[in-house]
């Protein structure tokens, strides 16, 4: 069975702040991470969320033994004070969101998220989102190009774009790889593959990964109990980056620009930060999962008042 990466490290960090709380899993996925936390903490609830109708087939088959004790939603992260609302729930005792495409979707050569089988450019990790087709053949130059240097950070981001829009109609990931690799090249032979970066950046933008994710850690910080954590766990520079901000202002850190005499942006400390620096995998769950490699945890817990 698929085990979730930093599964020792969730466990232990978030324990609820009640024994007979709610926990929220906002990206249940195949479940490993939640089947952790309903075995350590057995008078807890949980909620689990995630937008991939056949994730959440899986985990709730893996989790069936909890029941009663889970409830299933399929639905987006970012909507999660709808879905509390929905389930009548107003505060949870600690919440996790694992953050980006999963290990089961990355396996499933038919969903077109890796250059490495030949399948349809798809890329969607819901019904909600676009495909990946959609975004290479229908954008604009000028906006692919945006798209990979935004968020695949493609140092050659106008040149590829270019050489996709001459290319079209692209259909496969390994059209697409092509292509990519027809304008950037490896330059040493253990370089990690010159398509990376595009696919990274055409999955983000076909299901809105970074849309809203500040204001989810937000909404997140809102409903936790007093002592209830959050710890979220993302895989790439440009996720981190934005839980990092916003764990830090939630922390009271002041975002005026320099220079002004008095602070203006009403910093409050809602949260205390407990990982100073990341949590990343140990060399032993590397060499068990290579993925786990790029993986960072953040876990933050809440004090004083809610949000209004």
């Amino acid at each position: 069975m698929h085990q979730s990466v930093l599964f020792n490290e969730v466990v232990e960090f978030l324990r609820p702040a009640r024994d007979d709380g709610t926990l929220v899993d906002a990206t249940v996925g195949l479940g490993g991470h939640a089947e952790g936390l309903l075995e350590r903490y057995p008078a807890t609830r949980l909620i689990a969320i995630d937008r991939d109708p056949r994730a959440l087939a899986m985990s709730r088959e893996r989790l069936r033994r909890f029941e009663p004790r889970v409830t299933f939603v399929q639905g987006r992260h970012e909507q999660l004070i709808e879905i509390l609302r929905q389930h009548n729930v107003e505060q949870v005792s600690g919440l996790l969101a694992d953050l980006g495409v999963s290990s089961m979707q990355l396996d499933d050569a038919s969903r077109g998220f890796s250059f490495r089988h030949d399948a349809p450019l798809d890329m969607r990790m819901g019904p909600d989102s676009r495909s990946a087709a959609e975004i290479v053949n229908e954008t604009s130059e000028e906006e692919l190009a945006r798209i990979l240097r935004e968020y695949g950070e493609e140092p050659m981001a106008r040149r590829i774009a270019r050489a996709v829009v001459a290319a079209r109609p692209l259909e496969t990931t390994v059209q697409l790889a092509d292509v990519v690799r027809s304008v950037k090249r490896a330059k040493k032979p253990r370089d990690i593959d010159p398509a990376t970066l595009t696919f990274q950046a055409v999955r983000i933008a076909a299901n809105e990964e970074l849309v809203g994710l500040d204001r989810f850690v937000d909404d997140a910080v809102s409903v936790l109990e007093e002592g209830a954590r959050i710890a979220v766990i993302s895989f790439h520079s440009l996720e981190d980056r934005i839980v990092k901000r916003a764990l830090r202002r939630l922390e009271g850190e002041c975002t005026c620009p320099p220079g002004l005499p008095v602070c203006a942006c009403g910093a409050t400390q809602l949260v205390t930060i407990l990982t100073g620096r990341p949590v990343t995998a140990s060399e032993e769950e590397i060499d068990r999962n290579p993925r786990s490699r790029s993986a960072k945890l953040r876990v933050a817990e809440r004090i004083g008042q809610r949000l209004s």
